[in-house]
């Protein structure tokens, strides 16, 4: 049987092991076998039927070339935090990409009403997944908090050293964060909080399945970002039944859910503080969260996240009008 080819265009490729790259590797797997798929970091020209390409800004050149080279043949946007919560304001490149693409995808339930309402019948929103783990048996002795972030401004590490900083007298409240100095002066502050107390870790950055264990045998894992689109990181948690301490921005409100009771206000990290205070003292707060992320999880397993791909692809290569770019 005849299988249609297909482009993945991600500005990260294997060697950035980032969110762009993994969705993207994620996506070829689930649309393989019926897609022979290519991934490549620019497109440079082909004879594919269908282009998706990860970031409106940074894909916007592949983007005009493919919409130059086949100005009939469906082209899908997916849209990362930054574009949503920032580029597609300003940024002529990632609004030029947003009315060359046929759908729109966004990675949280609310990522649609960041659009312009003239684009909004375009967008489609797609959980992504990972593979459930089986929730593991936690110590009393301590409380284990875990962030998992680059260091750069837009996941706010800043906040999760603050909020440590004020717990440095908890001994039975440990704090491991496990990210990559992207930004020198933030890896500099994390060195420096970790001498300055016994219980903040900072680990660097730690293969994936090294990271996902850490994730599953948390406590509580925190997530401060001030921007996202739908992070992966928290669908791991849920995924292995670990509650997570969240900002209240779209991009988690959009994957936790808005009756959540895991917020907190992006940047405030007394507020994180209590919470994570609460989360050792509370013994009813754990539980509480936990029975919450399990009626998300489901939302983000492999098989709906690879039958919403292939719904909406289905949408575009049966369409009757191949001109419709409705």
């Amino acid at each position: 049987m005849h299988r249609e080819s297909i482009v993945i265009v991600t500005p990260a490729l294997a060697d950035a092991n980032n969110g762009n790259w993994q969705t993207a590797q994620r996506w070829s797997r689930l649309l393989r076998p019926a897609y022979n798929v290519a991934l490549t970091g620019q497109w440079r020209g082909g004879d594919e039927a269908l282009m998706i390409a990860l970031h409106a800004r940074r894909s916007a050149a592949s983007v005009r070339a493919w919409r130059a080279a086949h100005p009939q043949r469906p082209l899908v946007l997916v849209l990362t935090g930054t574009d949503l919560y920032r580029d597609i304001d300003s940024d002529a490149d990632a609004q030029g990409s947003l009315q060359r693409a046929d759908r729109l995808v966004v990675l949280n339930e609310l990522g649609c009403e960041r659009l312009p309402l003239d684009l909004r019948e375009r967008c489609r929103v797609v959980l992504q997944s990972c593979p459930a783990r089986r929730v593991l048996p936690r110590t009393m002795r301590h409380l284990r908090a875990l962030m998992v972030g680059h260091l750069r401004e837009e996941k706010d590490p800043r906040s999760y050293l603050r909020a440590a900083e004020r717990l440095a007298s908890r001994s039975d409240i440990l704090l491991d964060h496990v990210g990559a100095a992207l930004d020198p002066a933030l890896g500099a502050l994390a060195q420096a909080r970790a001498a300055a107390q016994s219980n903040y870790r900072w680990l660097g950055a730690l293969p994936h399945a090294a990271t996902r264990r850490r994730i599953q045998a948390a406590h509580v894992l925190v997530h401060p970002s001030r921007m996202e689109g739908g992070a992966h990181v928290v669908i791991e948690a849920v995924r292995s039944g670990t509650p997570v301490l969240a900002s209240r921005i779209d991009g988690n409100l959009g994957l936790l859910g808005e009756d959540y009771d895991g917020y907190f206000s992006p940047g405030d990290d007394a507020a994180l503080a209590t919470l994570l205070e609460r989360a050792r003292d509370d013994a009813d707060m754990l539980p509480a969260l936990t029975r919450q992320v399990a009626q998300r999880a489901p939302l983000f397993s492999p098989q709906a996240e690879r039958d919403t791909l292939h719904r909406l692809l289905a949408e575009l290569t049966e369409r009757t009008d191949p001109g419709d770019r409705r």
